[in-house]
């Protein structure tokens, strides 16, 4: 479901507004993943993770978000109750 609404608002800001963006996943050779990577010509614009439930903020996107400082980072819980910014300004919110 998210990935459908993600590709789909990539979609209208192709056609109507005519920005460079793409939807990405994101994996490098250690093996760290982030589920969603949205980039505006070529760059990382925001980063998403999903889980099903309320955890810690995820050391992939904490380690991400280091590599990546101007990125927006987010975590996403489907049944949580969080919604707050971590202090590497990490959003975790529920759906």
């Amino acid at each position: 479901m998210v990935a459908c609404h993600l590709l789909k608002w990539v979609h209208f800001q192709q056609d109507t507004q005519g920005h460079d963006v793409d939807l990405h996943y994101f994996r490098d050779t250690d093996g760290r993943e982030v589920d969603f990577v949205i980039s505006d010509r070529g760059k990382p614009l925001i980063a998403i993770e999903c889980k099903w439930s309320d955890s810690k903020v995820d050391k992939n996107l904490r380690y991400w978000k280091s590599r990546f400082p101007n990125c927006e980072a987010w975590q996403l819980s489907a049944t949580g109750t969080k919604d707050f910014r971590a202090p590497l300004k990490i959003r975790d919110f529920v759906l």
